[in-house]
């Protein structure tokens, strides 16, 4: 019997495989279903400061857009910035101030940019390369989010297209999931 970190690198391959399956017009569309979904969200319009991701093209929603339309309406959007130790802090989107590329071609604020305490933020945005319909994700394997989703009190929303939206995805005790998932057609609260 296969071991769950097992059945997860064996997810994570099929659903890298679906994704690159779809053309670039497909991304393109399922990424504007997704992000006016989530523009709609009550819970969207009424947080002050989100914490968001720079979405990795051909792996994640392209969430710049996104980013730049949260930014425009006056919200405050944080962005992850990876620390040693597998660690992550969330500091201020800057759009006068260039990104910086980490590792994992991350794109992530400089470290002038403020950093944000976890109490600040409203909702967050929460990557992944797929989620089930309970709402729980299966991440790039690096245990980055599900760290700092542990101390996190917000609304917790997840974006996944539908191509690759799963009824179950393995899941380990420390696995966290969102409030709230969207797909181009579906909005699941959980």
């Amino acid at each position: 019997m296969a071991s769950i970190t097992e059945e997860k690198q064996r997810l994570r391959r099929q659903v890298r495989a679906q994704l690159a399956a779809l053309s670039p017009q497909a991304l393109r569309a399922g990424d504007d279903a997704l992000f006016a979904r989530f523009l709609a969200l009550p819970q969207v319009e009424r947080a002050g400061t989100l914490f968001a991701f720079w979405g990795i093209p051909g792996r994640e929603p392209e969430t710049a857009r996104l980013i730049r339309a949260l930014a425009d309406r006056g919200k405050r959007v944080g962005l992850p910035r990876m620390l040693p130790g597998r660690g992550m802090e969330v500091r201020l989107y800057r759009p006068d101030r260039p990104m910086v590329q980490a590792a994992f071609g991350i794109w992530e604020p400089g470290e002038d940019c403020p950093l944000l305490a976890r109490e600040e933020i409203d909702l967050a945005l929460v990557p992944a390369l797929c989620y089930d319909r309970r709402g729980y994700r299966l991440g790039f394997g690096g245990g980055y989010y599900d760290r700092w989703l542990a101390g996190f009190a917000g609304v917790r929303v997840g974006l996944c297209r539908a191509a690759v939206l799963q009824d179950r995805v393995p899941t380990e005790p420390h696995d966290s999931r969102v409030d709230l998932l969207l797909t181009e057609g579906e909005s699941l609260s959980l």
